[in-house]
């Protein structure tokens, strides 16, 4: 099976010669420039070089919003778990992804240096993707997001990554993904024995400063983890 054509990304470098590479998949409806102002507010200056590699998911039409045609990495048939992800498309997403984290170790970051977040429907695929990649990466980072599929996944999980790190976090207030799924995310992988490290925080469908410093924490353990 050939790899599919590699998606046009935003990306960012910390600085010259990076040392490692995080993956950053946006939301429903947004694109890779979404989380491109996180950087600056993100990094800390004593870390090596990083770089942000931002995809911008295919168009298509989706559903629940209906059937406009926006970015978006699966379509979305209604609100309930079992109806939020359309099997084709999010397979078709993970398949991308690989071959965006192929991309990376083509251009010399090694497996074990890359790391994979995203942000709800974003990070549904991280997950999936991340979960299922025959070498270990760094970390797995899923925001605001929630776990379909998830017996196709636990059958398709990787040796190579059952022990890596995730951290998810999520808004206690959220209309969208309500807390409910995510605490279900959470509850899934830790059933499985994965390493799970979850924060919630008082917000809605968002990102806030007190997470961006968990976060900073986190990728900064982790990054001196793999120095």
């Amino acid at each position: 099976m050939s790899q599919p054509e590699l998606l046009p990304c935003v990306v960012r470098e910390t600085g010259p010669s990076p040392a490692a590479a995080i993956v950053w998949l946006h939301g429903l409806g947004a694109d890779g420039h979404d989380f491109e102002p996180i950087v600056p507010e993100l990094v800390d200056p004593a870390w090596p070089a990083l770089r942000f590699v931002f995809p911008h998911a295919p168009v298509r039409p989706v559903t629940i919003n209906m059937g406009m045609p926006m970015r978006a990495w699966y379509d979305i048939k209604a609100m309930s778990l079992d109806q939020r992800a359309d099997d084709a498309g999010l397979t078709a997403s993970v398949a991308q992804v690989e071959a965006l984290l192929a991309d990376q170790v083509r251009r010399g970051i090694a497996p074990g240096r890359l790391f994979l977040a995203g942000f709800s429907q974003g990070g549904v695929v991280a997950l999936q993707a991340g979960l299922r990649h025959g070498a270990p990466l760094a970390g797995i980072i899923g925001l605001s997001c929630y776990l379909p599929m998830a017996q196709a996944l636990a059958d398709a999980r990787a040796p190579a990554n059952s022990a890596t790190p995730v951290l998810l976090m999520h808004g206690e207030q959220d209309p969208v993904v309500p807390l409910a799924l995510g605490e279900h995310a959470r509850a899934t992988l830790a059933g499985w024995g994965q390493p799970v490290q979850w924060h919630t925080y008082r917000m809605q469908h968002s990102v806030c400063m007190e997470q961006i410093l968990d976060l900073r924490r986190w990728l900064g353990a982790r990054l001196a983890a793999i120095a």
